[in-house]
């Protein structure tokens, strides 16, 4: 393992700011406690978002969640929904709501080289109040996160533009790395070394993607 000498860890904020220019004015007022206009209007156009939670012991975690655009639920000013599909059932951004309700969210939408930021508080619920507003192909999520805002913002562009992710000339050609499966069984199990098997196995995780989004 790297070892990193300790001699140029940054150990606290007042080191850490002396490093850069004092934050820009608009940067800090931006900053706002509940949903205006154009931040509900980019939650509407959203069909993804990353959520960022934490454990009891600090132990972080970001999850991908994706759906038609505006599936996220502005139920007021300062409180969203957020439908819960079928995963994994691993079940971290749920266990961890429960253990810290803190999280952070991250609005996308193609093509916006912008981002908007939402930090609150959330909880889970299975109210059907809530959850019959978010049904897609006659199918209801069986919970939904309701995140009460504490901070709301839009993010510059400066991550996208750097990354290009939009760019068709940046994109990259998938079929360089392995299947999905097969880089999972690589790395526990190993993975079939007949290619017909092989190839059942992600036929079988393509199929479960048909019939098993909702």
């Amino acid at each position: 393992m790297m070892q990193i000498d300790p001699d140029y860890t940054i150990q606290d904020e007042q080191a850490l700011r002396a490093l850069f220019e004092p934050t820009h004015g608009l940067a800090l007022a931006k900053c706002q406690e509940r949903l205006g206009v154009h931040a509900r209007e980019f939650i509407r156009r959203s069909p993804f978002l990353c959520i960022g939670t934490q454990n009891s012991e600090g132990r972080a975690d970001v999850s991908p969640r994706g759906d038609p655009p505006g599936f996220v639920q502005v139920l007021d000013d300062r409180t969203l929904a957020i439908p819960d599909r079928p995963g994994n059932n691993r079940l971290d951004t749920l266990a961890n709501i429960i253990a810290n309700p803190n999280v952070g969210l991250l609005f996308i939408v193609p093509g916006f080289d912008d981002t908007l930021r939402v930090n609150g508080r959330a909880m889970i619920t299975r109210d059907p109040g809530v959850l019959s507003r978010m049904k897609v192909a006659d199918r209801l999520p069986r919970l939904a996160i309701i995140v009460s805002i504490n901070e709301v913002f839009l993010h510059c562009a400066k991550a996208f533009r750097r990354s290009r992710l939009w760019s068709l000339e940046a994109h990259q050609d998938r079929s360089e790395m392995p299947s999905l499966v097969k880089m999972i069984l690589d790395e526990t199990t190993g993975a079939p070394k007949d290619k017909d098997e092989m190839q059942k196995l992600d036929d079988g995780l393509e199929e479960a993607y048909r019939t098993t989004l909702y």
